[in-house]
């Protein structure tokens, strides 16, 4: 198979900063099993806040070499990846600098290796068998050079094929993208959602035809995002911080006390942020006394979040994140169901960063002491959360800029001891 050179310059800086030194060249810090992935043009639907960028270079899908012979063209060029998790990928190079550090290229739909009901791989034999399509069956008959996932027609929670993306679920993911100032939505942090593709009329059809029991019937499609790292919390990553937090230190270069201390800080303003997300978005209607605001749905921060250089949590799969309605006497209920379906989730990976930096730089004083000042130093400038000392307790109060009673919230996260006081 002929392709073209992958050009070695990506994408302009989509921040509008100059070039640093770091972008154009592979980064050190995103690390995974390589995957090789075709580029083929594709019609695009591009996030309104990056509008002003040049991104014709991304008017593409990217598909593995086992899926080529589903199209009748050749590829525009090729070029290597890693894995960002089951159906992802991620390119090793920066494509621009957002918050003051590299983020990278990575395309959620290039197809999964794993059959989704047994313990084998998903490979072009094992998809032949599915498909109920002469041609398609031919086609994955075809020799092919390299090995790579596979994306199926089969119906996958609710709104995807399985290996790939489903249009529905990407224009979640693009609206509350355009929502944020490129990756802030008032505190709590997004890999953006760059552009939408859609995958060829051809190629659609021919992987409709591959499947177990329910087909997909709506558009199959790709996200192209721009995400800090591929260092996830705990699932869906070969080194996360719940599996090996000493490799995730060494990788982001945390040498010293004060850089784990300056990680830890990021870590929990941010993490506070994604437990407090519909504080953070909620608006009132006053015609049906209640509010609306962004809740997560089937996505959770060990897996659909992950971690920069500095310590800050960015979420990254907001597909399952929109508008909820909530009657006005049922607010806290939902802002602590909120804060308790995640709190879980941020503890333990916090406890991992902790243990470490303890591991490498020492102690320093007691586990609630230290989480109580990182709590205070974190949350300084945050507008929406307020600490407060409640005899024994250190209270997290919501401050929303709402004159509403029945706002009022208080959220316990320390309980000191009577020696600690």
């Amino acid at each position: 198979m002929e392709t073209t050179a992958r050009s070695p310059d990506p994408p302009r800086d989509l921040a509008g900063t100059p070039r640093g030194s770091a972008l154009g060249r592979r980064s050190p810090q995103v690390v995974g099993p390589p995957l090789r992935l075709l580029e083929y043009p594709a019609v695009t639907v591009t996030n309104r806040n990056f509008a002003s960028a040049d991104l014709a270079a991304w008017d593409r899908c990217y598909l593995s070499p086992p899926m080529s012979t589903l199209l009748d063209r050749p590829p525009l060029a090729e070029g290597d990846f890693v894995e960002d998790d089951n159906r992802s990928a991620i390119d090793p190079v920066p494509a621009a600098t957002l918050d003051g550090q590299p983020f990278f290229l990575s395309v959620k739909g290039v197809g999964s290796a794993i059959d989704p009901f047994a313990h084998r791989p998903l490979d072009r034999a094992r998809a032949a068998d599915l498909s109920d399509d002469p041609d398609t069956k031919a086609r994955l008959a075809e020799p092919v050079a390299a090995p790579g996932g596979l994306i199926t027609g089969e119906l996958w929670l609710r709104g995807s094929p399985y290996g790939g993306q489903g249009l529905p679920h990407a224009l979640t993911a693009l609206r509350v993208s355009e929502r944020a100032e490129l990756t802030d939505l008032n505190g709590f942090r997004i890999a953006p959602v760059v552009k939408v593709a859609l995958l060829p009329p051809e190629l659609e059809r021919r992987l409709r035809s591959v499947y177990w029991y329910r087909r997909y019937r709506d558009r199959f499609v790709q996200e192209l995002r721009l995400v800090p790292s591929n260092v996830r919390f705990y699932f869906h990553g070969r080194k996360t911080v719940g599996s090996d937090v000493g490799h995730v230190f060494d990788l982001f270069g945390i040498d010293s006390a004060a850089k784990a201390h300056r990680f830890q800080t990021n870590f929990v303003r941010s993490g506070l942020a994604l437990l407090t997300l519909f504080a953070r978005t909620m608006e009132y209607d006053p015609r049906k006394d209640r509010y609306h605001g962004l809740d997560f749905w089937d996505v959770w921060l060990d897996k659909d979040a992950v971690i920069a250089p500095d310590g800050t949590a960015y979420f990254v799969d907001l597909e399952g994140v929109d508008v909820v309605r909530v009657d006005a006497l049922d607010v806290g209920e939902k802002l602590d169901d909120q804060m308790f379906r995640s709190l879980y989730e941020f503890m333990f990976a916090y406890e991992q960063i902790d243990a470490e930096r303890a591991r490498r730089f020492g102690e320093a004083g007691s586990r609630r002491r230290r989480f109580e000042a990182l709590l205070d130093e974190a949350l300084r400038d945050d507008r929406y959360l307020q600490l407060k000392t409640e005899g024994r307790s250190v209270v997290l109060r919501l401050r929303a800029g709402q004159s509403d009673e029945r706002l009022n919230y208080a959220f316990p996260l320390v309980d000191h001891a009577r020696g600690e006081l």
